[in-house]
């Protein structure tokens, strides 16, 4: 385990965004799309903040997760738990499956690589 205070910083940030999505947007594209595509991110930073993992297994570990999930929301996992009615796990979880989402946890996960190689390059 590690800390990385700028990871942490920015998987903060990108918790704030999430959430203020998750409460004020109500669209058909920053709320779904957007949204995952920074989930992904999220989940990446969060990663690099508390584990020494290199660049590559990172991202490929946040598409997984999110892959994860939305094949939870196909399998309909929510109402096997119960929690289908529950506001946070349909927020954090989501409830309706979508394949286009693993476009956006793809893009979500090429654009960490991309920033990496950027950060890399300075």
């Amino acid at each position: 385990m590690r800390f990385h205070r700028g990871y942490a910083l920015l998987t903060l940030g990108l918790l704030l965004i999430e959430i203020g999505i998750a409460l004020f947007v109500r669209d058909r594209f920053v709320r779904p799309y957007l949204g995952d595509t920074l989930a992904v991110i999220l989940v990446y930073t969060a990663l690099r903040a508390a584990f020494r993992i290199e660049v590559i297994p990172a991202a490929a570990i946040a598409f997984l997760i999110a892959a994860v999930i939305e094949l939870g929301q196909l399998l309909r996992v929510l109402d096997w738990l119960g929690l289908q009615g529950n506001p946070i796990a349909r927020t954090v979880l989501g409830y309706g499956f979508e394949w286009r989402d693993f476009l956006a946890y793809a893009a979500g996960a090429l654009i960490a690589l991309a920033a990496e190689r950027v950060r890399a390059r300075r």
